[in-house]
């Protein structure tokens, strides 16, 4: 399989970000971490491996990037309001500098939105917010709305709320979604789901679902039985979603 690693220095985020390329061919796949991952942790948890024979047959191209989620959504030292404009710092590193970079290797005309945990939460908006960029999401046990709580899971936001994170929120802002260009990008989108029945965010993905039928968005919701919420189970998830 071929693999390589890149970094670079982001002028949008004043750091250096680090990806890695597992391929050579194919429909580009966008990978973001966990909240505590790293752009290797998509290979530490084989699921590079469990998609190796459509890597290898020119099918699918990775393209797994860096998180910056302890200097955004998790630094709890910040304001909110700095949290949610480091995050935007992210996503503007994520569109034009790595969607520019996976285009310039790779011209094949399907663009995927993936992550697991977080990372599902971070694919899911930018492909809603900008769903002209993305034929497919699969996202597996996500959160899509950081300012509810579940379990252990708090507010990330303690409360603070702003149009930033009203922006940055898919089940706040989709259901007021009125632009018909954007709407139809997203009903063209091929949407996937998948989410443990026992996960304390099933509510919000039937929430999410809910808002999508209501919106004529084509998409399928997938509930796993258990929590279904760690590599065991996204191992076997990827094959079949992504």
């Amino acid at each position: 399989m071929q693999r390589e690693y890149h970094r670079w220095h982001s002028p949008r985020l004043g750091r250096t970000m680090e990806l890695l390329v597992f391929g050579h061919a194919g429909a580009k796949v966008l990978v973001f971490p966990t909240r505590d991952g790293r752009f290797y942790e998509y290979e530490k948890l084989r699921i590079v491996q469990q998609l190796s024979h459509k890597i290898n047959a020119g099918q699918l191209q990775l393209f797994c990037v860096d998180s910056v989620d302890h200097e955004a959504l998790y630094c709890f030292w910040k304001h909110p309001a700095e949290r949610i404009r480091r995050h935007m710092q992210f996503e503007d590193y994520i569109l034009h500098e790595v969607l520019p970079f996976m285009q310039q290797k790779n011209q094949h005309p399907c663009t995927i939105a993936h992550g697991c945990s977080l990372g599902a939460f971070h694919a899911a908006n930018i492909a809603f917010r900008h769903p002209h960029l993305f034929q497919k999401l699969s996202v597996f046990s996500g959160r899509y709305d950081l300012t509810i709580q579940a379990e252990s899971f708090s507010n990330l936001f303690n409360g603070y709320y702003d149009e930033n994170v009203y922006f940055h929120t898919p089940t706040h802002f989709l259901p007021n979604l009125a632009c018909e260009w954007r709407l139809q990008h997203l009903r063209q989108m091929d949407i996937v789901l998948v989410i443990g029945k026992e996960d304390p965010f099933l509510g919000n993905n039937q929430h999410l679902s809910h808002i999508l039928h209501s919106k004529g968005i084509r998409h399928q919701l997938h509930e796993w039985n258990e929590r279904a919420h760690r590599g065991y189970y996204w191992r076997r998830m990827a094959p079949l979603y992504v």
